[in-house]
Order: structure tokens, then C-alpha cells, then sequence
């Protein structure tokens, strides 16, 4: 198993589900700290700093930080994804690093390339955990089974 100094997780958690729980406990079990950026928009559907607050709470050996923005993704913008990595590198906490960047979608590549860091795909197929926030969103009360309770607790009361 490969082990990295610093590692970077980047994603929206809206919501978090048991999903991401899976890819932060892996990646932490590989860095010796570990990253995760929740990116936050005033659109989205649960609260950044709510989301944020959550998996600080579920993964209390990793550093959380709300990176608000409002930008879209647009992976062919070079422009974009200077204006992505100026947010990126202004909120990173560690100094040096990230050493690698992981994620179960493809821009890992483009963030990982950026920050001359190792990509890492964790379960793209999500075959481990077949969830994701957009099917959870979509029809929250059928994915309750995948939410940690205090997730659980605030979708049910807000969506359901």
C-alpha cells in the first residue's frame, strides 16, 4: 500500500453519505493527514458549513474545510480551473501538499496534475457503496439506509 504525507479529498457531500465515509476512511488509512474540501454554493441543497460540520463529525482524525464559491465546473476552461485551484491552494491548510488527491470521479486527474500530486481513484463504480448524493436527492426517502443518523435526522425533516 502506497502512503503519502498529505492527501486531498474535494467534493460537494450534498449530502454526505456512507459513500464518501468510504472513500475518507480509505484515503486516510493511506496519508498522514488528510484534506477534505466541501465545496459550498449558495444553491446547493443542504448547507456547506451543515455539511462540512457533519463529516468533521464523522471523521474527527481528518481536517474539513467549507470552500465557498461560485463557480461552475466546466473541465475544458483552462480559465476555470485556475480561478478552481487559486480557491484550492488559498484554503489548503498544510504547507506543502497535497501529495496525492483522491476521488471516485475522473477530474482527480485534472486536480491531481495541477498540484503535481498522485491521483487516486477510489471505487469509480461505486461498487462497494452503490450510492450517490444525486440519487439521494432525487428520492431521499428511498437512500435512508445510506446516511449516517445525524445526515439521516436533517434529510428526513427537510426533504422527505
Amino acid at each position: 500500500m502506497t502512503r503519502h504525507r498529505t492527501g486531498l479529498i474535494v467534493g460537494r457531500f450534498d449530502p454526505p453519505h456512507v459513500g464518501h465515509s468510504f472513500m475518507i476512511e480509505w484515503a486516510d488509512a493511506r496519508v498522514d493527514q488528510l484534506v477534505v474540501y466541501v465545496n459550498s454554493r449558495q444553491t446547493d441543497a443542504a448547507p456547506g458549513r451543515l455539511r462540512a460540520e457533519w463529516l468533521a463529525g464523522l471523521h474527527p482524525s481528518v481536517t474539513v474545510i467549507e470552500v465557498r464559491h461560485d463557480l461552475h465546473t466546466d473541465f475544458d476552461d483552462e480559465e476555470l480551473w485556475e480561478r478552481w485551484m487559486d480557491l484550492f491552494r488559498r484554503h489548503w491548510p498544510l504547507g506543502d501538499g497535497p501529495h496525492a488527491v483522491f476521488s471516485s470521479d475522473p477530474y482527480v486527474d485534472g486536480i491531481a496534475h495541477r498540484f503535481a500530486a498522485v491521483p487516486v481513484v477510489v471505487d469509480a463504480e461505486r461498487s462497494t457503496v452503490p450510492v450517490s448524493a444525486t440519487m439521494i436527492r432525487t428520492a431521499p426517502a428511498e437512500h435512508l439506509d445510506h446516511l449516517a443518523p445525524p445526515v439521516r435526522e436533517w434529510v428526513v425533516s427537510h426533504w422527505c
